[in-house]
This record gives structure tokens, C-alpha cells and sequence, in this order.
């Protein structure tokens, strides 16, 4: 997390109001969330850092947005710092917008929890804090149905020492990050972390599931 801060605090005055690849709307340095298109879904999951998190959504078919910020907590309009001092209650967090025709719930959830360590409690890596939990938010009984199926397998043959840790709690609300960070991965490729933390579970997804990968994306 401390690296994390350090190269947060260098690059910030290095970015301008826009949204990288996906030309994201802003407004007073956050980004601005839109409404789904019609047939269009949204998802939202924690776990961990969020730069990651979001180029793992991202690069998967039947994603067409992706929107890092904060869910969880009770803070409303959060700023990254304040959620770096853990008391908000918020867990950096992403929301997907998706086509169900080309992608499901089930194959989002399940990239989510292997894009990730779901065991981890309050974390991921060198990051620690509730801020870095593992969340999956369900918006209907079926969705919830669906995380748990999901856990459960991970639990019976997912290849971890430790039991599934994942929070699964109702959707409320989320609030966008500063626009500083949406496509954070793919706009600091060469960032350290990035290099060393990130760019792992963007591989370990890639490896899992292949045939979910956009061909843009694929090495």
C-alpha cells in the first residue's frame, strides 16, 4: 500500500481531465458514471487494487465499460485518500457495464474470483486494509445464487490452501474515482507497480480463461 501512495502522489500532477481509451466523462476530477444502453447490464466486484481489477474487466468479451471507484463503505463521494485511511468503510471497487448476450453474469463473476486471491482477508498482496477487500455485489436473488455456487466450487477444487473469503453483500452504491485512475494499467504499463503487482493477475486471467479474452488483448 505504501507503494502504492508513494507512486499515486509522484504521477497525480502528471495526469489530465480524461479517460484514457475508453474516453471517460468527468467532472470536477472524477470520473462520471453513465446509464446502461438498452440489453446492457452492470456488475460491480472488489479485490484489491483497483487498476487491476478494472484492466482484468476490461480486457474481457462483452465488456464495454469499465469504471474504477469505491463501493461498501458510508462515505459519500469519497476521494482516493480519504479511502486509503480506511475509515469510510469503502473497498476500492469497479463497476462493469456488459452484454449479457455475449458474456454472463456467471462468466464475469467467475473471471472476478480468478483474477484475484478470494481467500485473502482485508487485502491482496503487499496491499492491506479493508479498503482492499474481496467484494461481490449481487443486484438479485439469482445473482447471489450464482456468487455462492461459484465460491463453493472455488472451495472444492480451486487449487487454495484457504477457504473462499469473499464478501457477497447487495448492491447500493458506488462512487466513481478520480479520473486519474480509470485505465490506470494501460495508461502506466511501465509504472513499477503496475509491472510487479498488477500485471500478474491480468496474466493469471488471461492464462484461466483464454476464449473470454478480446483479441485486442491477446498477446
Amino acid at each position: 500500500m505504501k507503494i502504492k501512495v508513494v507512486i499515486w502522489s509522484m504521477l497525480s500532477v502528471l495526469f489530465v481531465a480524461c479517460g484514457g481509451g475508453q474516453n471517460l466523462e468527468s467532472k470536477n476530477g472524477f470520473a462520471v458514471l453513465r446509464a446502461p444502453k438498452p440489453g446492457e447490464r452492470v456488475a460491480n466486484f472488489a479485490g484489491g487494487c483497483f487498476w487491476a481489477m478494472h484492466e482484468c474487466m476490461i480486457e474481457l468479451k462483452g465488456v464495454n465499460t469499465v469504471v474504477s471507484g469505491y463501493a461498501g463503505g458510508t462515505k459519500a463521494n469519497p476521494t482516493y485518500e480519504e479511502v486509503l485511511t480506511k475509515k469510510t468503510g469503502h473497498a476500492e471497487s469497479v463497476q462493469v457495464y456488459y452484454d449479457p448476450a455475449i458474456i454472463s453474469f456467471e462468466q464475469l463473476t467467475e473471471a472476478f474470483f480468478h483474477s484475484h486471491d478470494p481467500t485473502q482477508i482485508d487485502g491482496q498482496g503487499p496491499d492491506r486494509g479493508s479498503d482492499y477487500r474481496s467484494v461481490a455485489y449481487y443486484r438479485s436473488v439469482e445473482e447471489r445464487a450464482i456468487i455462492f455456487s461459484l465460491m463453493a466450487k472455488i472451495d472444492a477444487g480451486g487449487g487454495y490452501d484457504n477457504p473462499v473469503a469473499t464478501e457477497v453483500a447487495p448492491f447500493s452504491v458506488f462512487y466513481p474515482a478520480e479520473i486519474a485512475h480509470q485505465d490506470y494499467y494501460q495508461l502506466n504499463i511501465f509504472d513499477p507497480y503496475i509491472r510487479n503487482v498488477s500485471k500478474a493477475k491480468v496474466m493469471k486471467l488471461k492464462k484461466t480463461f483464454p476464449d473470454l479474452i478480446k483479441k485486442e488483448y491477446v498477446d
